[in-house]
């Protein structure tokens, strides 16, 4: 069965997969869905006996329709290889009665590298499948981890480039450095004078800007986007959670069929809607807990009916987070109202206009598989303090965000189901903030010592994303107002 996309605020025109991918965003503002969510043709009791890369495939197939199995399976098997630490990828581990899915064992040690190590591949071959011509320029905004995660993709990738813009201030020095140190001659990251939300909605306004990618194209480059709208960059995500959901059914954990919760830490929306993506696949998840941070924009969504980004901008200890425009959450917009692309053109066009919109009471009957919660700063700390103390498992800052806002809707709603946390990023990507949760004397030392210490505590060896930033040179040191990245992307495509 053929699965073809269209924009979530016009339906009429219809495109192949590849065709969307290469897109990444549509002419008008809206991101690509699929025109129906397939069911999983293999029952998870096949599924319980079958490696990353082979669950990878199942559900990738479903929504790749126009790739071939010989294409896909390339893809698969370039994207998931030894640039991940373990043989699993995806490993879960047990902590105080909760399943951590660790997300982090890729070449950037977030999540990120879960969708962003085959996007290159998927995006190269769909460049073949329609017969490009132009070089393919990925522009991207992060609010720390997408970046690096892009970066190392896509570095020196014959046939592409890559431009990186990330708030100046708002990401930890860590995720800095991961990015200002990358190699490649296609590279290039350039720090912001504002926030995520402010780079987000000036890569947006770049896509569709016409005159600015007609000069593109007359040059012979064309735009597409890593960040998370991209639908290459969506559907590898629902992998993780088919395989983690499978891989319990095989250890005993879980009967058939048996229902689980699933929490992520959220922000862009990407992750969680991945998760809503497999249980209408017909995954077994009971609530999709989504977990905010201090910027609880969508934890106010859900409790009110009303997302509403007109509120102070906070800078948190997990920075991947600190968002006020979910872009990923127009998908579940679209989806709510009927699949109908006129209400939720309407609705993106109160948020454009306003900032705000309210959806209406039939919508919000739809959400009854979601919950939200947030952690405050504190929280946040304390939850990474009290399970190293009690299990000796540590947690960076957006995964503790996800288990505060989990062991308090165990507790107020007496929901014993298992569950599954997404552990977004390695503890060691956020170590100040970390080991300052588990002992405020450990503030004062530097951040690579922070590192060091950290191994000992946790008795885990340093990653090697760690080891190869420490003394690499800084190669990108470009800054620009936000007005002017359009100028940054020219100067550096040297297009005058």
């Amino acid at each position: 069965m053929a699965i073809y996309y269209s924009s979530t605020r016009n339906a009429d025109r219809h495109m192949s997969a590849s065709q969307a991918i290469l897109k990444g965003l549509a002419d008008d503002g809206g991101l690509f869905v699929p025109s129906e969510i397939p069911k999983l043709d293999v029952s998870l009791k096949e599924l319980a006996g079958m490696s990353y890369q082979q669950t990878a495939y199942e559900v990738m197939k479903l929504f790749l329709t126009d790739f071939t199995e010989e294409e896909l399976k390339s893809c698969i098997a370039r994207a998931y290889d030894d640039k991940f630490d373990t043989e699993e990828i995806v490993p879960l581990a047990e902590a105080k009665g909760a399943y951590y899915l660790e997300l982090f064992h890729g070449a950037t040690i977030a999540f990120k590298d879960m969708a962003l190590s085959i996007l290159p591949h998927l995006l190269t071959t769909a460049a073949r499948k329609n017969d490009v011509k132009n070089e393919i320029v990925i522009l991207t905004a992060t609010s720390g981890d997408t970046g690096k995660a892009a970066l190392s993709g896509f570095a020196d990738v014959e046939g592409t480039k890559i431009i990186v813009f990330y708030p100046k201030g708002g990401v930890s020095p860590i995720q800095e450095l991961q990015m200002v140190t990358q190699r490649g001659e296609n590279t290039c990251v350039v720090g912001i004078r504002g926030n995520f939300d402010e780079a987000q909605t000036g890569v947006k306004r770049m896509f569709n800007d016409r005159a600015f990618n007609e000069l593109l194209g007359e040059k012979g480059f064309q735009l597409s986007s890593a960040n998370s709208i991209n639908i290459g960059r969506l559907v590898p995500q629902i992998v993780y959670y088919v395989y983690a959901y499978a891989k319990l059914l095989g250890e005993g954990v879980l009967s058939e069929c048996e229902p689980v919760n699933v929490v992520v830490p959220t922000g862009n929306f990407g992750n969680i809607l991945a998760a809503f993506y497999a249980k209408r696949m017909g995954l077994p998840i009971a609530k999709l807990i989504c977990a905010s941070n201090e910027n609880k924009v969508l934890y106010d969504f859900f409790e009110t009916g009303t997302y509403d980004k007109n509120r102070d901008f906070i800078l948190t200890s997990s920075p991947s987070m600190d968002i006020l425009i979910s872009s990923n959450l127009e998908r579940l917009i679209y989806y709510i109202a009927g699949d109908d692309a006129d209400k939720n053109a309407e609705l993106m066009k109160a948020l454009a206009a306003g900032g705000a919109y309210t959806i209406t009471p039939g919508m919000r009957e739809k959400l009854a598989d979601f919950a939200g919660g947030y952690a405050t700063e504190a929280q946040t700390a304390e939850t990474i303090r009290s399970l190293y103390e009690d299990t000796g498992y540590i947690i960076d800052t957006h995964t503790a965000v996800a288990a505060s806002v989990y062991n308090r809707y165990r507790e107020t709603t007496g929901d014993l189901t298992k569950t599954i946390i997404a552990s977004t990023a390695s503890p060691f990507k956020f170590t100040r903030n970390v080991m300052k949760a588990i002992d405020a004397r450990y503030d004062g030392l530097e951040d690579f010592e922070l590192a060091d210490e950290l191994s000992k505590i946790g008795n885990v060896k340093v990653p090697q994303a760690i080891e190869e930033i420490r003394h690499a040179p800084v190669l990108h040191d470009n800054l620009c107002a936000v007005e002017d990245m359009p100028v940054a992307v020219t100067e550096f495509l040297a297009i005058e």
